[in-house]
């Protein structure tokens, strides 16, 4: 019987997007490089991803809608072993408190372990960033909080939000001035645990890495609903934030499509040519009239 190779989503290596393949216990990963043809063609049904690296013993299929890529079994293992669960209240790592930057206005505070770097800023589309603090969990997560109420920032921004305002950015100087004005009230505030070490405010910014100071006056003008089986898809890698591929047309220069690669989790997917008559024949939604969904707090 063959096993196919199924998509296991998007990944951020040494500040680069990957697509990770898995096929049993087995796992490659492909390179994604900006300004080449992408396309493919979903075949069959979506099966379950599993959890932890392991295939799921349900061989469960999932909704073409789901983002989370996994059964509810699955998706309850994935989540006991996150910090996210609050399950890992003894974890002896050391944890960094950062303040994310998306668009004017659109700031969260949030945590992750220091060991990961900034792959949990790209992981969720941060175009700019600065570190905080550093120092144990339970100390981060009460800092975490500490900021989230007294800066007025939530710890969770919709996805939906972010690609709104990702092609009408101000200029790198200003977002990074936007990020020092709150990194400055942030420290100032009263209450931090004496136990998290403030960190200076250094500003990083991702357009670059994510590509989007090649996409001039270029604006997402639909969002991949779900892929479905001989649905197709096929352009331009002009962009890549978070989970989300911005992909042109041929011959368009100022419309992007883009794929968030969680649906893509799942399916076994068959090379297609790129650009071209119908490149997109999956379900697309109207970035005006996409749902507000909430990203995942896996740190």
């Amino acid at each position: 019987m063959r096993v196919a190779w199924r998509c296991d989503g998007l990944r951020w290596v040494d500040g680069a997007p990957v697509l990770r393949w898995r096929r049993g216990a087995e796992l490659r990963e492909s390179g994604l490089v900006y300004g080449r043809d992408l396309g493919f063609r979903a075949v069959g049904a979506r099966g379950c991803v599993g959890a932890r690296g392991n295939v799921c013993p349900l061989g469960a299929l999932i909704p073409g809608r789901s983002t989370g890529g996994r059964c509810a079994e699955c998706a309850r293992l994935e989540r006991a072993h996150s910090v996210a669960a609050d399950t890992l209240a003894d974890d002896p790592r050391t944890y960094r408190v950062y303040l994310a930057w998306f668009g004017p206005g659109m700031v969260k505070v949030g945590i992750t372990a220091e060991q990961r770097g900034s792959v949990r800023l790209l992981e969720q589309g941060a175009v700019a960033f600065s570190w905080l603090g550093r120092g144990p969990l339970m100390a981060a997560r009460r800092t975490e909080e500490l900021v989230r109420r007294g800066l007025g920032v939530p710890d969770r921004v919709p996805y939906a939000a972010k690609r709104a305002v990702r092609y009408a950015l101000p200029e790198a100087a200003e977002r990074a001035a936007e990020v020092g004005r709150l990194y400055a009230r942030a420290v100032a505030l009263e209450g931090w645990p004496q136990s998290l070490e403030r960190v200076g405010c250094a500003v990083v910014d991702h357009a670059a890495v994510f590509g989007l100071e090649r996409t001039g006056t270029s604006a997402v003008t639909g969002v991949v609903g779900e892929l479905v089986d001989g649905g197709r898809v096929a352009g331009r890698l002009v962009a890549a934030a978070g989970p989300d591929l911005h992909l042109a047309p041929a011959g368009e220069e100022t419309a992007v499509v883009v794929l968030d690669t969680r649906l893509m989790s799942g399916w076994e997917l068959m090379a297609g040519t790129g650009g071209g008559v119908a490149a997109v024949t999956v379900p697309v939604v109207d970035v005006r009239s996409e749902g507000g969904e909430v990203q995942d707090g896996l740190f």
